[in-house]
């Protein structure tokens, strides 16, 4: 298998390089936050908390699972414009989709 040198990256010919670690952090800390809101309305419904509680952290949740979804479309258009011609590499208008599909 033959491997290309792509300034702080090897790639594997045919391949897209391997996430970044620090996107990836960020999106497991994101989604990590929102399995514990997620936790905390399940228990407050459980508990026959005020709906206002209720509404509020269900927002919560919304807003970090949107957030994800976000910071991975923006780590893919990154992939996709230094990586434009890598072998399985997002094209733009599928990107598009992703985003707008979160909007």
């Amino acid at each position: 298998m033959t491997e290309l040198s792509t300034g702080n990256a090897v790639l594997a010919q045919g391949s897209l390089p391997a996430h970044d670690p620090e996107s990836k952090r960020k999106v497991v800390n994101r989604l990590r936050r929102a399995h514990g809101q997620l936790a905390a309305v399940i228990d407050a419904v459980e508990q026959d908390a005020h709906c206002r509680d209720v509404v509020q952290q269900l927002s919560a949740v919304s807003k970090a699972l949107d957030r994800a979804g976000f910071l991975v479309i923006s780590s893919a258009l990154r992939d996709c414009l230094e990586y434009p011609d890598a072998p399985g590499a997002a094209d733009p208008e599928e990107l598009e989709k992703l985003f707008l599909s979160l909007a």
